[in-house]
């Protein structure tokens, strides 16, 4: 009998560029696994948006691996005890996995490892978080030498293709993936969802292909949300669909300030993750620990009023009912609604953290930490707090009023040069105007740098 290895998979769920599936293809039979841990994560649990990419990701790799004479077991529970279980239940050698670097993943590699024979390998990031160190071996906490030393160290490796699949000589039980429950029903709240995304490896390749095709123009039309000037790919790298890898050889023939922007982006991810690895923490407090003492507001009908897209800036609510329309946000909108909860609203930038982590499918730990803390002024390489975005000057800057006229249906028939900031009456109000708010965030700064001195 050829005993199985098997692949637990979590955020890689593709066949190509998974050095994970390719390790154990070339042993014998493979029993590739995905275990649904609700557990584990605590408050990092799956939010919304994500179970629903995780549903059809999951049914995409089923079917793909059917293709091919294999299947994909699921099981649910927790991911160590399912595992160790499965070992058992199939005499598999061990187990094969990409390395993950959120504090609950690594902490179940560690209690695996004790248990079964399990063989990590990198294939999530341009390069393993924690190995591109400072001469001094630190961790890189300003961005941009950081990107120097990654470009500088990456190395040359095509990607791995896909492997041919043996299988084992019986399957191991399989939960079915309708009895997970991850899509919403009463009320079906991802019903836009699907006209914006097809998930699943096959589908990303497309969406890569499609970009490709005009990264020659990323650096000029990336902060232009009313076009299709961003990749889209976030949630094809936060679920695995694609790896970095692949991406970053697919672009090694596109030359100009487009790709190199884009290649950026990438390098930034990798960043982020560095920063979570080293203070994992991150995620839920603030890096200055001095802003633990900020005077923050917590009004719920102010924070209610953000989520929902009604609070009088027409910008503002567009990327708002965008987000919770699509499950995606365009990222220079990100940055013009995160600043408005932070700064106009003074709302604890963690508030927003949660809020986003629920309602995207690309939500991840390491860039959603890190972007919230970056705006808030509280991270590393972070801007300063005293940097407040006037929703109204970004909106007319990079909206010539397309992109709020679709998400704000009340105001399609509002020329351009009133739709940025329609005349009192046709519009919401706005919850705060924007120089109230700036000041009072100011003010809000002043009082914690007096605490500071006192």
């Amino acid at each position: 009998m050829n005993r199985p290895h098997i692949v637990w998979l979590r955020r890689d769920l593709r066949l190509a560029d998974q050095p994970a599936l390719f390790a154990a293809a070339e042993t014998g039979p493979v029993i590739p696994v995905y275990v649904l841990d609700d557990a584990r994560a605590g408050e990092h649990r799956l939010g919304g948006a994500s179970r629903w990419w995780l549903h059809h990701s999951l049914d995409a790799l089923g079917r793909a691996l059917a293709e091919r004479g294999s299947a994909l077991v699921l099981r649910r529970g927790d991911s160590v005890e399912e595992l160790c279980r499965l070992v058992e239940e199939t005499g598999a050698v061990g187990v094969h996995a990409l390395r993950h670097y959120e504090p609950w993943w690594r902490e179940a590699e560690v209690q695996l490892a004790q248990r079964v024979e399990l063989q990590l390998h990198d294939g999530n990031y341009l390069m393993p978080p924690g190995s591109v160190r400072t001469g001094g071996g630190q961790t890189y906490r300003i961005y941009t030498p950081f990107g120097r030393a990654l470009r500088r160290e990456l190395p040359e490796q095509a990607p791995l293709p896909v492997p041919a699949l043996s299988a084992p000589d019986t399957w191991p039980r399989s939960d079915r993936l309708e009895e997970w429950n991850l899509l919403p029903t009463k009320p079906d709240w991802s019903a836009g969802f699907a006209a914006d995304w097809v998930p699943g490896e096959a589908a990303a390749h497309e969406q890569l292909a499609r970009f490709v095709d005009h990264a020659d123009l990323y650096h000029e039309e990336r902060n232009l949300p009313s076009i299709e000037g961003s990749s889209r790919l976030s949630p094809r790298l936060q679920w695995g669909e694609l790896s970095p890898a692949q991406i970053w050889h697919t672009l090694d023939g596109q030359a100009g300030e487009g790709a190199d922007t884009f290649r950026s982006e990438l390098v930034w991810r990798d960043f982020a993750q560095n920063i979570i690895l080293t203070f994992p923490e991150y995620q839920t407090q603030n890096y200055r620990q001095a802003f633990e003492r900020f005077p923050w507001r917590h009004d719920e009908g102010e924070i209610r009023a953000w989520q929902e897209g009604r609070t009088g800036y027409p910008i503002v609510d567009a990327g708002m009912r965008q987000l919770w329309q699509s499950g995606w946000l365009h990222n220079r909108v990100r940055m013009i609604v995160a600043s408005f909860l932070i700064k106009h609203l003074l709302i604890d930038w963690r508030v927003g953290e949660r809020w986003f982590w629920d309602t995207l499918v690309d939500a991840d730990c390491g860039n959603n930490s890190v972007n919230w803390q970056w705006v808030s002024g509280t991270g590393v390489d972070t801007q300063l707090f005293t940097r407040v975005m006037a929703p109204l000057t970004q909106s007319d800057k990079f909206d010539a009023g397309d992109y709020i006229r679709r998400w704000v249906p009340e105001l399609a028939k509002v020329p351009d040069r009133l739709v940025h900031d329609p005349p009192e009456g046709t519009y919401l109000p706005k919850i705060v105007g924007h120089r109230e708010g700036r000041e009072r965030a100011l003010a809000a700064y002043r009082s914690l740098r007096d605490d500071q001195a006192s």
